[in-house]
């Protein structure tokens, strides 16, 4: 990297700064969230402005030439420093903002306040004058070259970062205040800009899909140790809910992403799998109460049910193509919540309690555990919504690991095929009306086995719990916008989709009332920006930005 000495000595003095504020006080009253008062021990919204300005000091170590962080910027290191300083200035600006908001003026910022500011923004303005020094990643090494030694080191360094993104994002689920997770968001989101710019993620790309049995392997067990790191039950429900809300979405992406046709009443499904499993529940309020099946009966006739409901809203509509398939598939999802609403005795046969549900759903037992219960393992002490977390990593793996072998497989190929031009693939035989009805069956089965689970992690199941739109998810609207925020035809982009439109509302409670209007913005601003997704499917990607 070439640079003037006035623009290197300012990115050090910048980051000096910025890696020294901090350990100071920014302010003097412990009025403001999070305590930013304390010298020598850091507030989390601290800790975030500190872990930005370290990512800027690695990029900048590789912008030098250390040789050991070329793997940091395979593209060039001063595309991963200008974001990377712009993602510490950004969170820091951001709570100095917030302190003179809440406090009332600037005023109450103490010097480390100042010093953190003035050294942030020194160093991203000085980042931005770097000369740029993109250029064109080294070819990977092919996989056969790699000798036994290198295959342990990869997988040793995928677990770890497996573990340390897993760390990172329990770090941002367990803010406790809506300022440390608007900066929490703020700085990752500029932070995956750097790495994304800097060639790190197309590098971490290719060494998972080298290595592709170790990755799943890494990811298993850094979800699986998710539970061990919280100290309440609070932030494990909202995980349970994230993942009840993935495997649907997943479901649906085999619907839209891989078949391409437009479903709005997908939660329906849901819906299905969680009354069958409530009514074969034994709980005292369903109508067969005294049949309780073993989890893995229910879950089958769960999934039996919704695909016969996915054959029989299919079979008349498959015929129909986009508007109109869309409003039939709306209407579905509409039929579902009146007909369960009316199954109360009065207006229809006494089967689902009407407006009332099924409530007093008990909790599973499986092989004589109780996920209800609290359960002691390794020493680590594991509540109910970290039994029932544990339970959907395995619906979860299941959903993706059929996904995976599905879209893999000449189904899956056939599929695509439709998507891309159904007159063609009809042309070169393949029958369109089979295969989709055949992905419709599929994705309901997939939502009917998550809506199963739901069913007894919420104890309850009501009508109004399946609308097309409402303020929370799961609803058809956001399972919808999960498939396209993340990306269609991918697994990780469904489940990134549904975690943020889970969590984000979750956490911004007081934005409830413009919920819906910050939603439509957000898919506004995706459609325009990014329309393939956060994580797109490459084919997809090439298409859109030819």
């Amino acid at each position: 990297m070439t640079m003037t000495a006035p623009v290197r000595v300012s990115v050090l003095i910048g980051l000096a700064v910025s890696l020294a504020a901090p350990f100071t006080a920014w302010t003097w009253t412990p009025a403001f969230p999070g305590d930013l008062t304390v010298y020598g021990s850091p507030a989390v919204l601290q800790y975030i402005c500190l872990g930005a300005a370290v990512l800027a000091a690695l990029y900048a170590l590789a912008a030098a030439g250390l040789p050991y962080l070329g793997w940091l910027a395979p593209r060039g290191a001063v595309r991963g420093l200008r974001w990377s300083s712009l993602a510490a200035a950004g969170a820091t600006w951001f709570t100095l903002a917030a302190i003179a908001v809440e406090l009332g003026g600037l005023v109450h910022l103490e010097p480390g306040g100042w010093a953190a500011g003035a050294g942030t923004a020194l160093m991203a303005t000085a980042a931005c004058l770097v000369p740029d020094d993109t250029r064109a990643p080294l070819p990977v090494e092919p996989s056969e070259s790699r000798g036994r030694r290198q295959v342990v080191l990869e997988r040793t360094l995928i677990t770890a970062i497996c573990l340390g993104a897993m760390l990172v994002l329990n770090f941002g689920i367990a803010t406790a205040h809506t300022e440390e997770f608007v900066a929490y968001l703020l700085a990752a989101a500029l932070a995956v800009r750097a790495l994304n710019l800097s060639g790190a993620l197309a590098g971490l790309t290719a060494l998972g899909t080298r290595n592709r049995t170790a990755t799943a392997a890494g990811a298993l067990v850094a979800a699986m140790a998710f539970p061990l790191a919280q100290t309440s039950g609070q932030y494990t429900s909202i995980a349970v809910n994230v993942l009840i809300f993935a495997a649907v979405a997943l479901g649906l992406n085999i619907v839209v992403g891989l078949v391409g046709l437009l479903d709005l009443g997908y939660v329906a499904f849901l819906g299905v799998g969680a009354y069958t499993a409530a009514l074969v529940s034994g709980s005292v309020y369903a109508q067969f109460s005294g049949a309780r099946l073993p989890f893995w009966a229910a879950v089958l006739l769960a999934m039996a049910f919704s695909a016969l409901a996915g054959v029989v809203i299919g079979a008349p509509t498959l015929r129909l193509h986009g508007d109109y398939l869309a409003i039939v598939t709306l209407g579905f999802g509409e039929i579902f919540r009146i007909t369960v609403n009316n199954l109360d005795g009065t207006s229809g046969p006494a089967l689902t309690r009407g407006p009332n549900g099924i409530s007093q759903i008990p909790d599973l037992e499986v092989l004589g555990f109780d996920f209800g219960a609290t359960h002691r393992v390794l020493g680590v002490e594991l509540g109910r919504f970290a039994n029932y977390y544990l339970l959907l990593l395995a619906v979860v793996a299941l959903v993706v690991f059929v996904f995976t072998r599905v879209n893999e497989s000449r189904i899956g190929r056939a599929w695509i095929a439709l998507r891309e031009d159904e007159k063609a693939a009809t042309a070169m035989g393949i029958d369109g009306f089979s295969y989709k009805l055949l992905a419709f069956a599929l994705g309901a089965a997939l939502a009917g086995a998550a809506g199963a689970v739901q069913a007894h992690v919420t104890t309850t199941v009501v009508p109004e719990s399946y609308l097309f739109t409402g303020t929370a998810p799961p609803n058809s609207a956001f399972l919808l916008a999960a498939v396209v925020l993340g990306g269609m035809g991918t697994v990780s982009g469904p489940v990134l989709g549904a975690a943020l439109l889970y969590l984000v509302p979750a956490k911004f409670q007081f934005f409830q009332e413009y919920q819906l209007l910050l939603f439509g913005l957000t898919l506004i601003l995706i459609m325009r920006f990014r329309p393939e997704g956060l994580i797109p499917n490459r084919r997809r990607q090439m298409e859109l930005h030819s």
